[in-house]
């Protein structure tokens, strides 16, 4: 066979396959690096329960689930939340509803890290769910509520116990604030839908980062 003809054939199976051969869209490597998630915490779920008081019968109703977010960097972060297996499904889908929203939530780490102090998680700006104290007046004993960016949404008392310290120390409420909520929000607005109580309505206090089912 001519040599020529053979390298004529073999200088067009390389062009073909040069032309045909994926490549990488720039946009889209550009957007997974934009992308890159920043891990919060990882924490299995021995250790998210590590030193809490509860009974065994309240640690079995608990579910940990991996969660993503935007936090206030404007950058995509994962944490998890210890919650109640009965709630798991809808907290889950409230917090794609966020992500879809690109709803700035600061950090989303269970209480154990506070060492169960609700306040320095309060302070810390932290969105959790299970927190083991009196079940008698706190969902959260159950797993059963969930507090969002409590900094950006203090709790505030109402005319008759004006005498109560707002909390966390330091905190105001300012809804130009992205990442707090008033009624008309629409994470609010969501969340009552799926059934939770906003604690806005609570009698004694504003508790706007609070919502429970």
């Amino acid at each position: 066979m001519n040599k020529c003809f053979v390298y004529f054939v073999l200088l067009l199976v390389g062009v073909f396959y040069s032309c045909n051969s994926p490549k990488k869209d720039t946009k889209v490597v550009r957007s997974q690096a934009k992308q890159k998630v920043i891990v919060d915490c990882n924490y299995t779920f021995e250790e998210a329960l590590a030193g809490t008081k509860a009974p065994k019968s309240i640690q079995k109703e608990l579910t940990l689930m991996d969660v993503k977010y935007y936090s206030t960097d404007g950058k995509v972060h994962s944490g998890q939340v210890l919650t109640n297996k009965k709630i798991a499904k809808d907290v889950k889908r409230m917090f794609r509803f966020m992500f879809k929203a690109r709803f700035p939530i600061a950090k989303v780490i269970p209480a154990v890290k506070y060492h169960w102090n609700d306040d320095l998680s309060m302070q810390d700006n932290n969105t959790y769910s299970f927190c083991y104290r009196n079940a008698s007046y706190s969902k959260h004993a159950l797993g059963m509520a969930i507090d969002i960016n409590p900094f950006f949404n203090p709790v505030r008392w109402k005319t008759g116990y004006e005498n109560r310290k707002n909390k966390p120390v330091g905190a105001k409420y300012n809804t130009s604030v992205n990442g707090t909520f008033y009624a008309s929000h629409p994470v609010v607005v969501e969340f009552r839908r799926r059934g939770f109580r906003w604690g806005h309505t609570f009698t004694r206090n504003f508790d706007d980062h609070h919502f429970e089912k």
